[in-house]
Parts: structure tokens; C-alpha cells; sequence
């Protein structure tokens, strides 16, 4: 691995979620992002054909970028995704399994939490930072209260996460975010993307100095 996750997360506290990416817009749409400064890129596994366009991504900008697979459920996809080059398994949920999984083969791991038990145990099992999931069930004030307790763990929420409430959630704590459809969805221009992907990463560096 030529970084880490936490030194990707410092270049950029954003992770690009690209559900519903296709592999012939995959490098199109990773260049934008790439050039936008973005520095984490997750394919979803629910996608078309995901592992080829983690594949592509990870080929064409692996030496910059964390690549890897989001809504993975299972230590066999974990496998294949480190197959195709990935480095990063992001999940909808916490297993403990999936976790060992990810990190005997070397790869971060980013459970999906909802409560301090579920939390506590990913971070038990090996998780490299908790994705707070979703997010709109999970406000500042939850994650300002999980953050009394939870001292050096890495803390993403994740789920209709914009610009209009990153700086809530950073004041309480937050060390980055995933951003889904404010960044990308199917069908959406590049040039949109690489506009709003811009946008995204200039107001979370805001709240990083």
C-alpha cells in the first residue's frame, strides 16, 4: 500500500461514492474526481460489473488514490476485490467477519455503524475507521456524544451528507465524509462532476485547515 488511509483521508476528508458507475465511464469520471482532489473512491458492489471498474480505477490512478468497494457483505467479496486491485472494503454494516477478512489481506476497513455496540465491536474486531450509516438517523448530536467516548477512532457520516451540513458535523467531531449523490449518480454529466466535486472538496478542506 503507497499510503495509508488516514494519509489519504488528511489530502482530502471526502470518499467518493460511485453507486451505479459503469467501467466505460470509470476512468472519465475518475480523472474528475482525481483532479478534483479527491484522494478515496468507492465503487459499490451493487453497480455494473463493479470489480472491472475498480480494476480500471485502481490501475490507472492506484498510486494516488485509495481504491476499493462499497457494500461489500461478505469475506468472498472481499477477496475479489483485492483480486482487482482494490485496497479499500466499505460496508452498510458491521461484520465481524468482513472485517477479518479485509484485514488479513491487508485491505482498510470501514464497517457501517448506527449504534456505540456496533461500533465498539468493529473497532474490536480491527476496523480502520466506522462509517456513521446513515446518516440522516445519525445527527451531530449522536456523533458529538459518540466522539466523548470513542478518542482516536476515525468517525465518517455517511448518508445525504452536502455542503449544507459538513460543517455541523465536523464542529462535532466528524473526520471526513462519504458523498454519494451529491457527488455522483448514473447519468450525470462529467463535467457536473468534476464542477461539484470541486465544490465538495473546497468546502470540506474549509472545515480541515
Amino acid at each position: 500500500m503507497t499510503f495509508t488511509f488516514t494519509h489519504a483521508l488528511a489530502r482530502c476528508p471526502l470518499v467518493a461514492i460511485l453507486r451505479g458507475l459503469k467501467p466505460d465511464e470509470a476512468l472519465d469520471v475518475g480523472a474528475a474526481l482525481v483532479e478534483a482532489g479527491i484522494a478515496i473512491i468507492e465503487v459499490p458492489l451493487n453497480s455494473p460489473d463493479p470489480l472491472k471498474s475498480i480494476a480500471l480505477l485502481a490501475e490507472r490512478f492506484g498510486a494516488e488514490t485509495l481504491v476499493g468497494a462499497g457494500t461489500v457483505m461478505s469475506p468472498a467479496d472481499v477477496g475479489e476485490v483485492a483480486q482487482a486491485g482494490g485496497r479499500l472494503i466499505v460496508m452498510p454494516h458491521s461484520d465481524g467477519a468482513v472485517i477479518h477478512a479485509a484485514k488479513a489481506a491487508g485491505l482498510v476497513c470501514t464497517p457501517g455503524v448506527a449504534t456505540p455496540t456496533e461500533a465498539f465491536a468493529a473497532l474490536r474486531a480491527g476496523a480502520d475507521a466506522l462509517k456513521l450509516f446513515p446518516a440522516e438517523g445519525l445527527p451531530p448530536q449522536v456523533l458529538k456524544a459518540w466522539r466523548a467516548v470513542m478518542v482516536g477512532a476515525t468517525l465518517l457520516p455517511v448518508g445525504g451528507i452536502d455542503t449544507a451540513n459538513m460543517a455541523a458535523y465536523r464542529a462535532a467531531g466528524a473526520d471526513g465524509f462519504g458523498l454519494g449523490s451529491a457527488l455522483y449518480k448514473p447519468g450525470k454529466p462529467v463535467e457536473a462532476i468534476a464542477r461539484d466535486a470541486a465544490a465538495l472538496v473546497a468546502a470540506a478542506r474549509a472545515l480541515f485547515p
